[in-house]
């Protein structure tokens, strides 16, 4: 898996605004790696220090409650702007082809939900937090509503930027997004059936290997499409 995104045949454009695109857009893909690894870290370090807390049964957000919880929060809000300002890089990095609307579209909304869920608190679940009651609320609704988009946005970006993929006949790529679109779909179903069904079972560990799969397909992708120039696309 060598070759990078980008348009297949780049017209040319002057070399100063080549090199002031490449300079914007530089900082808005790094913003991806960022984002993906922020998140990855945050909820892996507050599920293992905090108190009460069983990151092997209980999801990622419910850290956003109890002691501790605006860290979560702050998290999750952090992590939507890096990645919605990835989702405008991706999309002037691409500029044509397919794949080039549709990939930044889904991440951007990939990216909203994060923000969305930072104030909208989940209700408490799993034990988590010890002796909290678990009614179900319009908000916690809602933040569970936005979880299914998260999953669902990242899943569909996996698929779309496979055919990008095939269509420039990068098949080890594509069968990478492939494989984490399936996993990541897999690992979200695993989750909600293992959380309704199974009292004490590994919710919370099913979770996180879903959102690091996701993640680290995010890092490689942002790495690719800073890996070549800037595309050079005719002002005429």
């Amino acid at each position: 898996m060598t070759d990078t995104l980008g348009p297949a045949k780049p017209q040319t454009a002057p070399s100063g605004q080549s090199t002031e695109q490449s300079a914007a857009m530089r900082p808005l893909l790094v913003c991806g790696v960022i984002a993906a690894l922020l998140n990855i870290v945050v909820i892996l370090s507050l599920g293992a220090i905090r108190p009460g807390y069983n990151a092997w049964v209980v999801p990622d957000s419910n850290l956003e409650l109890g002691p501790g919880g605006w860290m979560q929060i702050t998290n999750y809000i952090l992590t939507g702007a890096l990645l919605l300002a990835f989702a405008i890089g991706m999309r002037l990095r691409l500029r044509i082809g397919r794949g080039s609307t549709w990939g930044p579209i889904l991440l951007g909304i990939y990216g909203l939900t994060f923000v969305a869920i930072g104030p909208i608190l989940p209700d408490p679940s799993l034990g988590y937090p010890p002796g909290a009651s678990s009614p179900l609320t319009v908000h916690g609704a809602v933040h569970s509503l936005c979880g299914l988009v998260q999953f669902t946005s990242l899943i569909a970006a996996c698929f779309v930027l496979t055919r990008c993929d095939e269509a420039r006949e990068r098949r080890g790529w594509s069968w990478y997004s492939v494989a984490t679109g399936l996993l990541v779909a897999s690992s979200y179903v695993a989750f909600v059936l293992t959380a309704k069904l199974s009292d004490g079972g590994p919710a919370g560990l099913i979770e996180r290997i879903g959102i690091i799969v996701g993640g680290l397909w995010i890092v490689l992708l942002a790495i690719r499409l800073m890996s070549r120039p800037a595309p050079r696309v005719s002002v005429e």
